[in-house]
C-alpha cells in the first residue's frame, strides 16, 4: 500500500513532503482551536463520493466521541487557510 511505497523501511517515517504537511494542518488546527480527528472525520465526509466512513472505535466512549466530532462547527477560515497554504487541494470539497 501507500506506506509501504511512502515511508522508509529504515525509519517508518513519512517522506519529509508528507512531514511537512502534516505539521502545516496540525499548526493550522492549533491556530483556529480544531482538533485534528474532527478536521479528518469532518473532511473525508464532505467528498460527494463518501457516503460512509468507519473511523474506528473499540469503546461507546470512543463512538461517542465520533458522533460530537460530527457536531462541532469548523471555521469556513480553517478551511480556507488549508488551501490557501496548499495543505489540501485548492477545489477540495470541505464542510460548508
Amino acid at each position: 500500500g501507500w506506506a509501504r511505497t511512502n515511508c522508509s523501511a529504515a525509519t517508518g517515517k513519512a517522506p519529509p513532503d508528507v512531514q511537512a504537511r502534516v505539521q502545516g494542518i496540525e499548526a493550522a488546527c492549533k491556530s483556529h482551536d480544531v482538533a485534528l480527528p474532527v478536521a479528518a472525520l469532518q473532511f473525508v465526509l464532505a467528498h460527494p463520493a463518501v457516503v460512509a466512513t468507519i473511523p474506528g472505535a473499540a469503546r461507546a466512549s470512543e463512538v461517542e466521541a465520533n458522533v460530537k466530532a460530527l457536531e462541532v462547527r469548523i471555521p469556513a477560515a480553517f478551511w480556507a487557510e488549508l488551501k490557501a497554504k496548499g495543505l489540501i487541494h485548492p477545489d477540495a470539497p470541505v464542510p460548508a
